[in-house]
């Protein structure tokens, strides 16, 4: 149907939400529906020297441009492959005296290749830049103020001899970033480290439940001849089952919150009411606001105060993280987990929440038995909540299997990078950087637990022995983010 490993799927009128997307054939767990190199990205402010410019992986030592001084490559490889896109902001850099922000970089790039080819289709694109949303006449009081602000940035940096667009296009353009920003995360998927504007995935509408999911993939560019060398890009890989003519849908928020809340976040940063099976129905609110059951049910009053000191401690807990204060933050997780356990179930949000803060610091301070005693806890409660292929269910066990392998519960943490690596395998693929990872953990884990089974004595000793002779492998620093959100909202 179009050029670029597009073929397999067509837009359609969605009822009710605008253009949405449609399989073309089937589509079964874990298959790549398409994959889609970024139309424009640029490296958040924060990151410019630590990341790369044109892989956005995470690297110890970077070259930098030698012209503008601004911009960070791997090497040769991925500077060559930038100039293209660098070349025009490159001398802007150096006009202007500096380089502006995030939002006013990746607008003008977006212009230099409008510039180039045209605002027309795009090769393997599906629709053009201009046709995509941008949402101005929904923008709030701040938001516009932030749009004219970036406006004028915007036209200070931009060169006179570069083509010159009218106001209403530069505003629909940072309208178009401002909706349609995708997340761009480093090599190991942990970390939010960019923006990129990718128009056929603006393309997928939301659903809560939904049977996509969106991968970012750095691409290779260590194959010592380029023609192997694999584009960055993000992949649209396939949740469940998928028929000729299912809509696909992929989630623009965790659903690790009650129905009314994702609405609310929907609504403020996307502009639109959820109309998803689970949010119509409230499907899992019930379960994510567990009270406990038993004799001596709680009363409302108590659930309700339980549920207020939660969200209080979370805001402290916050806090605390921004400020490094590590063993703060578990004497707030104890306290709080004291209060939660008589009153809350299992699986209501509150008690998940602090169970993930306290397994993730604790193990960041090697106290791992009691981080994978949370740990264990939080995956039992998100395995009732989440759907089953979940990139940030997957991520989350494994992260419980690591801690549980460092607290030397061997045969839980075996079996827990088994199940991660099972989920990645579907969300992520065989040669993301992450899945190569956690397969590495899975030949060690069951060569050590096979150990284990022959001899528990000889297993323990060999294992104090091999701690004392190698460092450590420390857990790395606890992040302040959750979980960066599928689409990038300026905050």
């Amino acid at each position: 149907m179009t050029k670029g490993g597009m073929e397999s799927v067509e837009v359609f009128m969605s009822e009710g939400k605008g253009r949405g997307l449609k399989a073309q054939k089937e589509f079964l767990p874990g298959d790549v529906i398409f994959a889609e190199p970024a139309y424009a990205a640029v490296v958040f402010d924060s990151l410019t020297h630590l990341i790369c410019h044109t892989c956005f992986k995470r690297q110890e030592r970077l070259h930098r441009c030698g012209q503008c001084k601004f911009a960070y490559y791997c090497d040769r490889t991925c500077q060559r492959a930038a100039w293209l896109n660098h070349k025009n902001e490159c001398s802007a850099i150096k006009k202007h005296g500096k380089a502006p922000t995030e939002n006013i970089r990746l607008a003008a790039r977006i212009m230099w290749k409008i510039e180039r080819e045209g605002s027309g289709l795009a090769e393997g694109c599906l629709v053009s830049i201009d046709d995509l949303q941008n949402h101005v006449d929904s923008f709030g009081e701040e938001e516009k103020k932030e749009l004219h602000a970036d406006m004028e940035s915007f036209l200070e940096f931009w060169p006179p001899q570069s083509q010159q667009f009218g106001m209403q296009y530069i505003s629909h353009i940072f309208g178009v970033i401002s909706c349609n920003g995708f997340t761009l995360s480093d090599q190991r998927g942990l970390q939010a480290v960019g923006v990129g504007i990718f128009p056929n995935l603006c393309q997928a509408n939301h659903d809560c439940w939904p049977n996509c999911t969106v991968i970012f993939n750095n691409g290779n560019h260590e194959a010592v001849r380029s023609m192997f060398h694999t584009q960055m890009r993000i992949e649209l890989r396939a949740l469940s089952k998928i028929s000729p003519g299912d809509e696909l849908t992929v989630s623009y928020v965790d659903f690790l919150n009650v129905s009314e809340e994702r609405r609310k976040q929907l609504k403020k940063q996307y502009y639109f009411d959820c109309a998803c099976e689970h949010c119509k129905k409230k499907i899992k609110d019930d379960v994510m606001l567990a009270v406990k059951v038993g004799e001596s049910k709680p009363s409302a009053e108590t659930v309700k105060e339980v549920t207020q000191f939660s969200k209080d401690t979370l805001e402290k807990i916050n806090k605390a993280r921004m400020e490094g204060l590590y063993h703060e933050v578990v004497k707030l997780c104890r306290e709080c987990l004291k209060k939660q356990e008589p009153v809350l179930g299992d699986t209501n949000i509150y008690l998940l929440r602090i169970l993930s803060i306290a397994s993730e610091v604790l193990s960041y301070l090697q106290m791992f038995e009691e981080a994978a005693d949370y740990a264990k806890r939080m995956v039992d409660g998100y395995l009732k909540i989440y759907h089953p292929n979940n990139a940030q269910l997957g991520m989350a066990v494994m992260r419980a299997g690591v801690t549980h392998w460092h607290a030397g519960l061997i045969e839980a943490g075996h079996g827990l990078i088994c199940k991660a690596y099972a989920i990645l395998l579907i969300t992520h693929g065989p040669s993301h950087p992450i899945t190569k990872d956690l397969e590495v953990m899975r030949v060690q884990t069951e060569m050590e637990l096979r150990m284990f089974q022959q001899n528990e004595f000889v297993y323990y000793k060999m294992r104090e022995a091999a701690l004392k002779n190698q460092k450590i492998q420390v857990m790395p620093e606890p992040s302040n983010e959750t979980s960066p959100s599928l689409f990038h909202k300026k905050e």
